[in-house]
């Protein structure tokens, strides 16, 4: 009978323990919080967290349950590759644009260390992606400096089949099989640049003309009237929006897939002209919606809602860029300044950038859990060293 107490002592404090464990840690790294004066020691901090996290990348949970995880682990729902790789993928964008340019041999090196992690001596993937979230990652990889395209293009083409695999009667894209009949704005930043820069290396027109019509099917009917405000998803059957408007990462989605998909599009393409215009009406109306401590809550609508860095980091990388743009230049620069201040001010002494809304459960149900995101800290890492 003692023996039998024993253990179940030892079961529930190993339970205990792992429910504390990370409570505990989220606590204690937060001591001591954004203070950080100089950009440079930040941005080197920021960098240290990001090699580190590229091949051991912390685990972004499906869940914002804290008690009795251990279910939620045997269940298997505590977390998800898809997830994973869009993590993945961010840190890679950001030590790549650190890497170009302080011309970082060390971080080169990580780089190239990171993508033979993944694919094989022929250019294949080492594990096939199934799920489209990973297409960025395959962006990422693609936006490498001196990559070798031809030796990695196997990986690359299965990619851009798994895209067409997912392209419903609309000649769309849809986020998952299982709900083909919406279209998700996190799939225009997981998409439309792959396909336009793939498009543009390999002469594949067609990938270019579907990574646009992914953004301008979106405008069509999942914006909210002329104020250019996108909803998380609409369906392709009724063509009307479902979930929420003015979610700040689905703005993040979008700017980033809007922006790198921009970006990518050749100077002499027809649709350059209409694809400006789209950068300048999205930044002019994200920029109504920054705090004055240069933060965008997670519901850009309500400005009583958490402030969320993912949101923040990735509208900076969408200003910083736009502001190439003559007509919002001054604006564009001064907005981004402002978001870099924030994201320096929740960075944690470690150089983890803090208080990222967790990961979307489904149409409308979104995470109330801030805490680290790796993507976060890769799209700060872009646009502090664009």
């Amino acid at each position: 009978m003692l023996y039998f107490l024993i253990l179940l002592l030892v079961f529930v404090f190993s339970i205990l323990i792992i429910d504390w464990i990370p409570q505990f840690n989220t606590w204690q790294s937060r001591i001591k919080i954004g203070r950080f004066e100089d950009k440079n020691f930040w941005n080197q901090k920021v960098v240290e967290v990001s090699k580190k996290w590229l091949n051991k990348t912390p685990t972004i949970k499906l869940t914002d349950n804290n008690r009795l995880i251990i279910i939620d682990i045997i269940k298997g729902n505590y977390k998800r590759n898809s997830i994973q790789s869009w993590q993945k993928a961010s840190l890679l964008l950001g030590l790549n644009q650190f890497a170009i340019k302080n011309n970082d041999g060390e971080v080169k090196k990580i780089i190239q260390n990171y993508i033979l992690s993944e694919i094989d001596s022929n250019g294949n993937w080492k594990q096939n992606p199934t799920e489209i979230d990973a297409i960025i990652l395959a962006y990422a990889i693609l936006k490498v400096d001196g990559l070798d395209v031809q030796k990695y293009k196997p990986a690359l083409d299965f990619s851009y089949n798994l895209i067409q695999n997912l392209k419903g009667t609309d000649g769309t894209i849809a986020y998952r099989n299982h709900i083909s009949d919406f279209r998700f704005v996190d799939t225009i930043g997981f998409i439309s640049p792959f396909l336009i820069r793939y498009g543009t290396l390999f002469s594949n027109q067609d990938a270019i003309y579907l990574g646009i019509k992914q953004i301008t099917e979106f405008n069509k009917f999942a914006m909210l009237n002329e104020e250019f405000i996108p909803c998380h998803t609409y369906n392709i059957k009724s063509n009307l929006p479902v979930g929420l408007f003015g979610w700040g990462r689905g703005l993040g989605w979008y700017a980033i897939g809007l922006i790198d998909a921009w970006n990518e599009l050749p100077e002499t393409h027809s649709q350059k002209k209409e694809m400006t215009q789209l950068v300048t009406k999205f930044a002019q109306m994200a920029m109504k919606f920054q705090n004055e401590n240069g933060s965008w809550n997670w519901l850009i609508l309500n400005r009583q809602s958490q402030a969320d860095s993912s949101t923040t980091a990735t509208l900076a990388w969408f200003l910083a860029n736009a502001a190439s743009i003559s007509e919002i230049s001054d604006k564009a620069n001064s907005s981004k300044e402002k978001a870099l201040n924030y994201l320096q001010k929740v960075t944690r002494r470690s150089g983890a950038i803090d208080f990222s809304q967790g990961d979307t459960k489904g149409i409308g149900v979104h995470s109330q859990e801030f805490d680290i995101l790796p993507f976060t800290q890769g799209f700060c890492l872009r646009t502090l060293n664009l």
